[in-house]
């Protein structure tokens, strides 16, 4: 089970068009010399940046790429018409990959950003170019150059201002479902999300992404379960939210939970570890009102957290709001800081 975050296509850029020979031919003019006009350039392929996109599964029924050729050239000195150069939209977040040399291109991280990634080919020279004092009859041209042809890859990483960050099962997709627009599939056994799934989320007059992931487990970072395939995700949120599930319904122990996520973080990237952090307490209607103080208390002082928390429950709504708006508030700090 894979997210399509990565795909391969071959993309082929127009060839030039060919240089034309031709000589004048006009009544009263009985030496009338060479008229061949050039031919077109080719078509150059570009990825361009989309933020509307947010996968790469298109990729996976069309997986061929043409620019188109350039026209030749015509007698009279007329060039031929040059091809229009040929965008192809890819989400942001997308790094581009020669895979016959393992070259990074590059990568598209902002809106309508345009990424050339197959040249189109020079157009041919006509006969007219190559006269000379000594060569007034050139019987010479040139065909044009063909376009770059390439194996490319493409490999994206979900770019988003919350990365949500937990156990399966700990209620990610729920939440997510709860406060955005987005609908993952939601289900009681582990690994309902197999691949990231985006969420807008509406404050006020203005709005934050939120990418739900892929739960975590042991040994993530050094590829068990989902591992590398979604790890490298989060990487790109500015804020990570962190959800538990305070009564698992399989038994086990949150705060070993939490600790073991936090643990495959710090292993998979330091970068990724010191990322500002909140921390969200899910299922909390189940604990009655009067010992919810204690049992988070008690939850927060075995797992050292000092840092922004929120109760809620992703199920009923009940603290949504107010987590809603913290988050939007981090987000405005973290703009103003950069």
């Amino acid at each position: 089970m894979k997210f399509v975050d990565s795909a391969s296509v071959r993309v082929e850029a127009g060839k030039g068009g060919a240089g034309c020979l031709s000589f004048r031919r006009e009544k009263y003019i009985p030496d009338g010399g060479p008229d061949g006009g050039d031919g077109g350039d080719g078509g150059s392929v570009f990825f361009r940046g989309q933020e509307s996109l947010n996968t790469l599964s298109e990729f996976r029924y069309k997986r061929l790429y043409r620019a188109k050729n350039g026209q030749p050239g015509m007698g009279k000195d007329r060039r031929g018409k040059s091809s229009d150069n040929l965008y192809v939209e890819v989400p942001l977040g997308t790094k581009v990959i020669d895979l016959e040399t393992d070259e990074v291109i590059g990568e598209i991280t902002t809106h309508e950003q345009d990424l050339l990634v197959a040249k189109g080919g020079f157009h041919g020279l006509g006969n007219a170019r190559f006269k000379s004092s000594v060569n007034r009859a050139p019987r010479q041209t040139s065909q044009g150059t063909p376009g770059e042809i390439r194996e490319i890859g493409l490999e994206m990483s979900v770019m988003a201002d919350i990365g949500l960050l937990g156990m399966p099962n700990a209620g990610k997709s729920s939440l997510i479902r709860q406060i955005s627009g987005a609908r993952p599939k939601v289900a009681d056994y582990p690994f309902t999300t197999l691949h990231p799934s985006l969420g807008v989320v509406k404050v006020g007059l203005q709005h934050f992404v939120m990418a739900d992931v892929p739960g975590l487990i042991e040994k993530a970072s050094e590829g068990a379960g989902l591992g590398f395939e979604f790890l490298k995700h989060l990487s790109r949120a500015r804020i990570l939210l962190h959800v538990v599930d305070i009564l698992p319904a399989d038994g086990s122990n949150p705060v070993d939970n939490y600790v073991a996520i936090e643990s495959e973080l710090k292993k998979f990237d330091k970068g990724l570890f010191t990322k500002p952090r909140v921390l969200a307490i899910n299922k909390v209607d189940l604990i009655e009102k009067e010992n919810l103080n204690k049992v988070i208390n008690k939850f927060l002082k075995k797992v050292k957290y000092k840092g922004k928390v929120f109760n809620i429950s992703a199920l009923n709504g009940f603290g949504c709001k107010s987590l809603v708006f913290g988050l939007s508030e981090l987000i405005e700090q973290e703009y103003d800081e950069k």
